[in-house]
């Protein structure tokens, strides 16, 4: 059983740490509540109330107190000889289908609410707290997307593929009248039927695409859309509403423009417009934001106050409607008004499957963009209502209502955010408030749109502009992330600039590669310190970092903070050779040189190689430091090299003109407690490692791996040339190793010496009586030098 040699060791074998300081008049052993921490052996600690005091609260100190430990040095090998480990047990791939597809009631049960959420959070329902909420959210939110249209970017996406599957010049038909013959005309009626068939049709394949991806599970893709891409994505999204709904405010008409750039045109097309702005619509829509903000910030104030949010949107839509039907806008003012809303529904068609072929490259991406809007939005109230959200479900959800939606000539569905924005800022707790909302819209088409018909159109944009005030308030988080994570800050502006600049399907794409490829760079380059130990404790820490470190003598200890993957070895090495000063490479290409001028020297038998070294005959000065000029060729590893046999002391003088860098390490030690993979390179580069040291007469020892990372190496065929016991648990039980190994060395060495002594006399006696002989004369100049004094 080994102690740590700088440790206090007691009598019975044990290190002792050092006890913290006294609180009142209890031991020193007593924390500040009053308990004495004992070890109670392999079951944990024992803790034990101070006798005769009353139980307090505790108290902040600098210790809560302390232990003592003791136990043998552990090495991987060592460790697992001693403590047998369980036996994994490894199915088969038939077993393991069996499992996966076996049912049970539990089982079905789970899968059944997984398809169908409702089952889960219905019989949940409190209808006492959330039925008012609901309604008047449903109420105001169906309202909305009764007279608003889909999402713009999904919108624009269906929209190029029915124009390049459908354009004006496939429905041009010949027309005779009075000024020209054979004239040219569009049969809009034919043109409009067939872009209404395309874009349902396509609704279809998105949906099966979307199925398939949910049924296979892709759903993870959730994962990488981190918090700051998801706050850049979404606030660029909140800004082009924002655009789409000012031209309907201030009724400026634009060009539908798509692609990169298109917000950017739109804005400018819109200042370029500006002076024909319809006063009566923007006066509504400017008072409709104001009026909104004003009641919504009332509700946010006095919410515990106010049992039921004020519904700000539907009493604004009843009084504009009002204002607009008695004061006839459109026909005074030239205000735009909703006009015509189509009443009934389409009775459900077959969409012609033979154009799948044509556009399943677009279905695919708007699959996964409307996909990961939806997701986006989603996870922005996940984070603030703290829920959280199944990849795989919204993939089936969004799957199933385009295959259903598909054959009644409807569009790709995906999340509205500005609808989103209205449902939640009106107080919408669960999804009763969506069935309500839809249930308005259908009430809309069959009956009652007609009542809306006079509502001005800017009114509509102007209540969606108010509900985006929560999408554009997360910009206030980018300065606490610059203080928190750089990286995620600029993930975070770099995302939703370039969602403003190239349009939210490239921007989504862009920020998505752009968030991987910080990951990638972050891995590649690590983070790693040079470690040493706090004195009398077994806790190592960065020698940067904190003062009165001590790093054991002879001994460099590097922590290396990333997987070891074939992207980070180059800087693998890089650090280790940071850490320990030199160049392992170096160092043995420059002692060969040397020993080949030694061999060379000692030909000439200018030199003589003993037992103990090298001895000049020539009287040689060492000149071993000055620069040499001398081009190095890196050997490769494998290549064998004929070594001589000669004792050099590589850190002294050297009897040559060679630059030998000094090696003032015996021992590195790596801690990988924070590699949490390995690939083959990476192993690769380990034994690499190992043996470039181990030639300079440099051990190299590994602590606190994990068991997945050594089976990893034991499979790379790493211990075909490596011994397991340089595998250690922690970097302490490394330390005390190398220490021990050292003592004994020493001790060793000593022994060798002596014997080495007694071989060179011919008669041990005359080497006995030499001593004596010696011991006398001290003896008599001790004796003289005292008469003398």
């Amino acid at each position: 059983m080994l102690t740590a040699p700088w440790l206090p060791a007691r009598g019975d074998g044990l290190v002792e740490l050092p006890k913290p300081p006294t609180r009142g008049s209890l031991p020193a052993e007593f924390g500040s509540a009053g308990k004495q921490v004992q070890a109670a052996g392999p079951g944990g600690l024992q803790v034990m109330e101070a006798p005769g005091r009353r139980s307090e609260p505790p108290t902040l100190s600098v210790y809560s107190g302390s232990y003592v430990v003791s136990r043998p040095v552990y090495s991987e090998l060592a460790f697992q000889q001693q403590n047998e480990r369980r036996l994994q047990e490894r199915r088969t791939l038939r077993e393991r289908l069996a499992q996966s597809c076996s049912c049970s009631r539990k089982k079905a049960l789970g899968v059944l609410k997984t398809l169908m959420p409702i089952l889960d959070w219905l019989p949940k329902y409190r209808i006492k707290e959330w039925l008012l909420s609901d309604i008047i959210s449903g109420v105001s939110t169906g309202l909305v997307g009764t007279l608003q249209g889909p999402f713009p970017v999904v919108s624009l996406m269906v929209g190029s593929v029915v124009l390049s599957l459908a354009p004006d010049e496939h429905f041009l038909i010949s027309s005779i009248n009075g000024t020209a013959l054979n004239a040219t005309t569009i049969d809009s009626a034919a043109r409009d039927a067939a872009r209404v068939l395309i874009a349902s049709t396509l609704t279809l394949l998105v949906g099966i695409i979307q199925l398939v991806f949910g049924g296979l599970q892709i759903g993870f893709i959730v994962r990488y859309l981190a918090d700051p891409l998801i706050g850049g994505f979404t606030t660029a999204a909140a800004f082009q509403v924002l655009v789409s709904q000012l031209k309907i405010i201030l009724n400026v008409s634009t060009k539908n423009y798509n692609g990169v750039l298109s917000i950017i045109y739109t804005l400018v097309e819109i200042f370029q417009n500006i002076g024909n702005t319809n006063l009566a619509d923007f006066i509504a829509g400017l008072l409709t934001i104001i009026i909104c903000m004003a009641i919504k910030e009332v509700n946010d104030r006095f919410k515990h106050k106010i049992p039921v949010p004020i519904p700000v949107e539907v009493i604004v839509t009843i009084i504009a409607t009002a204002i607009s039907y008695g004061a006839n806008l459109e026909k005074n003012y030239n205000a735009g008004i909703v006009k015509s809303i189509p009443r009934g529904f389409l009775p459900p068609a077959l969409p012609p499957v033979h154009l799948f072929s044509e556009m399943l490259a677009a279905s695919f991406s708007i699959a996964v963009v409307a996909y990961a809007i939806a997701v986006s939005v989603g996870k922005v109230y996940a984070i603030k209502y703290d829920y959280t959200i199944d990849g795989n479900q919204e993939f089936i959800a969004f799957g199933i209502s385009n295959i259903f939606s598909g054959f009644f000539s409807c569009f790709v569905a995906t999340t509205a955010l500005s609808r989103t924005a209205v449902q939640e800022s009106t107080g919408g707790k669960t999804q009763i408030a969506g069935l309500i909302s839809a249930g308005i819209v259908m009430i809309a088409i069959v009956a009652l749109g007609k009542l809306l018909e006079p509502l001005q159109k800017s009114v509509l944009a102007a209540v969606v502009i108010a509900n985006l005030k929560g999408m554009f308030m997360q910009v206030r988080d980018v300065p606490c992330l610059w203080r928190q994570n750089k990286v995620d800050a600029v993930i975070w502006v770099f995302t939703c600039i370039v969602s403003i600049i190239l349009g939210l399907d490239l921007g989504l794409l862009a920020g998505l590669v752009f968030g991987l490829l910080t990951v990638v760079l972050r891995v590649q380059f690590p983070s790693w310190n040079g470690l040493g130990s706090i004195p009398s404790t077994d806790i190592y820490k960065s020698t940067k970092n904190y003062k009165n470190i001590e790093e054991p003598e002879g001994m460099k200890i590097l922590r290396f903070s990333s997987p070891i993957f074939y992207g980070n070895v180059d800087g693998f090495k890089k650090c280790i050779k940071s850490t320990v000063g030199f160049d392992a490479i170096r160092v043995y290409n420059k002692r060969l040189k040397a020993l080949r001028k030694i061999q060379k020297l000692i030909k000439k038998g200018q030199l003589r190689a003993t037992k103990n070294g090298i001895i000049s005959d020539a009287g040689s000065t060492n000149n071993a430091f000055e620069p040499d000029e001398d081009i190095e060729e890196l050997e490769e590893l494998d290549i064998p090299t004929k070594e001589i046999e000669i004792q050099v002391d590589w850190n002294s003088e050297i009897p040559v003109k060679v630059n030998v860098p000094k090696v003032p390490i015996h021992s590195l030690v790596l801690d990988c407690g924070a590699v949490s993979f390995l690939d083959v390179v990476g192993v690769r580069s380990l034994r690499v490692v190992v043996k470039e040291f181990q030639r300079i007469d440099v051990n190299v020892y590994f602590a606190s791996f994990q068991d997945h990372v050594i089976e990893k190496l034991e499979r790379c065929g790493f211990f075909n040339d490596n011994r397991k016991d340089i595998f250690f648990l922690t970097v302490h039980d490394a330390v005390l190793h190398v220490q021990t190994q050292v003592k004994s060395r020493e001790i060793q060495d000593s022994i060798l010496e002596t014997i080495s002594l007694i071989q060179d006399h011919k008669d041990p006696l005359e080497l006995m009586e030499a001593e004596l002989i010696e011991e006398e004369l001290n003896v008599e100049d001790e004796a003289m030098r005292r008469l003398a004094s």
